[in-house]
């Protein structure tokens, strides 16, 4: 997502013709674009997407479970 976020400002900047950014190439200000789809490539290919998918499952299920837990009150008291 930051490549597309980098690439948009890039080609916004270089439209726009801002300071050093209007000699550029248009190919330095399109680069990200093609990073973005390798790291999207890479990501799905790992299985690095689902893993992270996964893990926030597994942490909305734990904060769902300790909520029930103190609404039931059957969470483990503090020792005085």
């Amino acid at each position: 997502m930051w490549f597309v976020v980098i690439g948009m400002i890039l080609i916004l900047l270089k439209w726009l013709e801002v300071g050093p950014f209007a000699e550029w190439s248009w190919w330095v200000a399109l680069a990200p674009f093609p990073c973005a789809i390798g790291w999207w490539a890479w990501a799905d290919m790992t299985g690095y997407t689902k893993r992270k998918e996964m893990e926030k499952m597994e942490e909305r299920k734990k904060e769902r479970r300790e909520k029930n837990m103190v609404a039931l009150g059957t969470q483990q008291r503090k020792r005085r």
